[in-house]
């Protein structure tokens, strides 16, 4: 006699092969529960099932919308972001029963607003030289912006010590800690996120769809193969899904690294064009983005019969961007599991019915943006002309005159401009 699955239990009890809910005849004797109680467990699941998946593909199409979109993205970026600080302030307030705590909610969207304004003001500056130029009062608050963005912390600050409470010292300090903490997660590593696309929209996609493909490839080998648990924080995880996942995140990014290299629109950097108003991807694509030939060591060469392949250099990037996401990635999850274990809850939210909060689905994310981030900085990107010219623009006449009189001196020198010239 068979049992019905009940609350907890494996996953493997849950599902059937495919992933779909075993249903469960009622038409046997059970000792303790009865046919409509049976019928009841039965329908919950194949609701809920059901509903998972319709909310994942409502997801999975969001985001190919938001490829679709481009750099208008960059709202989205925002409002996932206020979204997650909201759901890590709220556990805070649920946690410490800070109810009574005076100006803490004021203060901690006080000071998103503060950091956001940092973030999206050296961004502005960054990338929108030729708007900021247009603009007197732009040209002031990029000019000191710096002055402007600290200025506005020390009030927050100066607001916080005012509002400190004798019988609540401890607490409001725990408070104002967690606030810093949940800024430097989620506001710092958002903004990375923002910096990468204006690298390419192949530096946004690429990263996101291979911690995707790796979760999945993961869930699928753990699923079908797993045994041996990987860690106490996710009793769910095992070795075989993590080995698994390494492996099908591996070739996930190398094939998507291949396809989205091929078009211009998602390998050139993301630009404002101040004629249109417009965000541009326009660019002569850089020689990572070309395909190149490589040639097998001997040795591989008497394994496979090949001695050489084309690639774009890109894919071969891909290849640490994958390791990293399947390797690195999943303790970004481990953190968050330990994270709601320690204040007993099961998620950050329930903003997505059956998946948690925004936060439970981004746990990842943030610590695979922060390392391409990292990556681009320290391996791929040079000097951009563009951004060169923009620092120029503003710049006044003079000195811009300047500037011209030493580079044509220099190219004199190297002999790239005649002597005669100009």
């Amino acid at each position: 006699m068979r049992r019905p699955w009940v609350g907890g239990g494996s996953l493997e009890g849950h599902l059937g092969i495919f992933g779909c809910p075993r249903i469960y005849s009622s038409t046997f004797d059970h000792p303790w529960l009865g046919s409509e109680q049976i019928h009841f467990f039965a329908d919950a699941n194949v609701i809920k099932w059901w509903s998972d998946r319709v909310l994942s593909l409502a997801m999975i199409s969001g985001f190919f919308m938001v490829i679709y979109l481009g750099p208008i993205m960059l709202i989205l970026v925002m409002t996932i972001q206020i979204k997650c600080f909201q759901e890590i302030i709220d556990i805070g307030y649920r946690v410490y029963h800070s109810y009574e705590l005076p100006w803490f909610r004021t203060l901690s969207w006080y000071f998103l607003i503060c950091v956001n304004y940092f973030f999206y003001g050296e961004t502005l500056a960054e990338y929108f030289g030729a708007l900021v130029q247009r603009e007197d009062s732009l040209q002031f608050l990029v000019r000191y912006h710096r002055f402007i963005s600290f200025t506005l912390y020390l009030a927050g600050f100066c607001m916080f010590v005012l509002s400190l409470v004798k019988k609540h010292y401890r607490l409001q300090f725990y408070m104002f800690a967690w606030t810093h903490v949940t800024l430097l997660i989620v506001v710092t590593q958002s903004h990375l996120v923002i910096q990468n696309l204006f690298e390419g929209m192949i530096w946004f996609i690429v990263p996101i769809s291979i911690v995707i493909c790796n979760d999945i490839m993961a869930y699928l080998f753990g699923f079908f193969f797993g045994r041996t648990p990987l860690i106490k924080l996710s009793p769910k995880k095992t070795w075989e899904g993590f080995i698994g996942g390494f492996f099908g995140t591996l070739v996930c990014g190398f094939v998507l690294a291949y396809l989205l290299a091929q078009f211009q629109y998602f390998v050139c950097p993301v630009e404002y064009n101040s004629e249109t108003n417009r965000f541009t991807a326009d660019c002569e694509p850089s020689d990572i983005f070309v395909m190149q030939q490589y040639t097998f060591p001997f040795a591989v060469q008497n394994i496979l019969t090949w001695k050489t392949v084309n690639l774009y250099p890109y894919q071969i990037h891909s290849v640490v961007l994958s390791t990293f996401a399947s390797l690195i990635g999943p303790f970004g999850g481990f953190f968050a599991s330990g994270f709601k274990r320690a204040f007993q809850i099961k998620d950050f939210a329930d903003t997505i019915p059956g998946h948690g909060g925004i936060m439970d689905r981004f746990d990842c994310q943030y610590l695979m943006a922060t390392f391409t981030h990292v990556y681009i900085a320290s391996f791929i990107r040079g000097p951009n002309p563009s951004k060169v010219l923009q620092q120029l623009l503003v710049l006044q006449p003079e000195q811009q005159l300047s500037i011209f009189n030493a580079m044509r001196d220099r190219l004199r020198d190297r002999g790239i401009l005649p002597p005669a010239a100009m």
